[in-house]
């Protein structure tokens, strides 16, 4: 037998059972003796060995990474903006009334009875319209003695001037002693003053009969009528006697405004303003401030200041509620900043300002307060990295992570 027959034996030999059957004439399978023990026992080696680096470097990453979270989680994270730079113009809104221009109650200067009235509320007259005429019997009668007391006077002043003339020439010709002519001389004087007199008490009664006609003291609209003809009039005024007609001058309105003291410094004389009113939707009137109290009232703690509008064409009443617009300018150097970013310490107000990745807490002064944001007029630049929303334990030195806020969308 061959060695391959011998070895062929050896196997079967080895083999558990009944031997596998083989066909007559068929040549036995060649076995080669086995090397997969030694090459799987490397494989195993090599993967355990790649396990064992793989673990243990992901636990060093894992390590690292921890580390560098808590780092991390030990510097405060904060959100910077930017202040805005040229803080926007204020609008102060205050309410008001409108008033003419000229307003003026009339009364009888002289007693009598309405003889006549010409014009009736909502009527336009001129200056010098005959508004009503009143009847004056008393007065007319008064004048009428007045006129002949002073022809009287002026009769015996004549008189007195020829008897001092005829005094001072016998005088002259020793036929009368100086007294006569003394006398003379002051009887003329007392009927030069007698005159002056009569004439004054003319002049007076005259004047108190030209007030029959009752005349308009300026353009305007009559709001009030309230005798009538036949009516008894008293000579008087606002105390003591009914006023005849209200008349007004509404081509340009007076509107008085109570400023609060705060803004009583932005305020000027000259400067433009707007009014609205509720019965003029969405429409505008234009005005000007004309003058100031230059006095805060003490009782309310406010500067009255006049605003007069134009009203050629009568749109506005008198005496309608307006509210008036004023536009309050900031200071060129002014920034604004969100009011959540100012904090409220002892020491004032200030801000938290980032300066290479550390906190400092800037004082700031406030100007105007616009409600969600502030204007800061001194303190801040608009280059300055400010802390937003910054909480209340934040201190100066603390060292911080910057996180850059983004800016609000512009609202349309």
């Amino acid at each position: 037998m061959s060695p391959n027959d011998l070895h062929d034996l050896h196997d079967l030999g080895q083999m558990d059972g009944p031997a596998p059957y083989r066909s007559p004439g068929a040549r036995p399978a060649v076995r080669r003796p086995g090397r997969t023990g030694p090459l799987l026992a490397a494989l195993v080696i090599v993967v355990a060995g790649i396990a064992i680096y793989v673990g243990i470097r992901s636990r060093s990453q894992s390590e690292a990474v921890l580390a560098r979270e808590t780092n991390e989680a030990a510097v405060p994270a904060v959100e910077v903006i930017h202040p805005k730079p040229d803080a926007p113009d204020s609008k102060l809104e205050l309410p008001g009334n409108t008033q003419p221009f000229s307003d003026a109650a009339i009364y009888a200067r002289t007693n009598g009875y309405l003889k006549h009235w010409y014009f009736d509320i909502g009527a336009h007259v001129k200056r010098g319209d005959l508004m009503a005429e009143i009847e004056t019997p008393e007065v007319d009668d008064q004048l009428r003695q007045a006129w002949a007391d002073l022809a009287n006077a002026q009769a015996t002043l004549k008189l007195a001037a020829v008897t001092a003339e005829r005094k001072e020439s016998l005088l002259k010709t020793g036929f009368a002693p100086v007294q006569d002519r003394d006398n003379a001389v002051g009887a003329l004087d007392v009927a030069k003053a007698m005159v002056r007199s009569r004439e004054a008490a003319v002049a007076q009664l005259a004047q108190m009969q030209s007030f029959e006609r009752v005349e308009a003291p300026f353009d305007g609209i009559v709001t009030a009528r309230t005798v009538d003809v036949g009516a008894l009039i008293a000579a008087g005024g606002a105390t003591s006697a009914r006023e005849l007609f209200h008349l007004v001058a509404t081509d340009t309105l007076r509107i008085y405004v109570s400023v609060p003291e705060s803004y009583s410094q932005a305020v000027h004389v000259g400067a433009a303003v707007t009014v609205t009113l509720d019965e003029f939707p969405g429409e505008t009137f234009s005005g000007t401030l004309v003058r100031t109290a230059n006095a805060i009232d003490q009782s309310s703690r406010t500067l009255l200041v006049e605003v007069d509008v134009p009203n050629k064409d009568g749109r506005l009443l008198s005496g309608s509620y307006v509210h008036v617009h004023f536009v309050i300018p900031t200071s060129g150097k002014a920034v604004t900043i969100p009011a959540n970013a100012l904090l409220f310490r002892k020491e004032g107000l200030q801000v938290g300002v980032v300066r290479d990745s550390k906190v400092e807490l800037v004082p700031v002064k406030i100007g105007h307060d616009f409600g969600d944001t502030v204007e800061v007029i001194s303190g801040l630049q608009a280059t300055d990295q400010i802390v937003a929303n910054p909480p209340d334990s934040l201190t100066s030195g603390t060292t911080v992570l910057v996180k850059t806020k983004p800016e609000a969308p512009a609202a349309k």
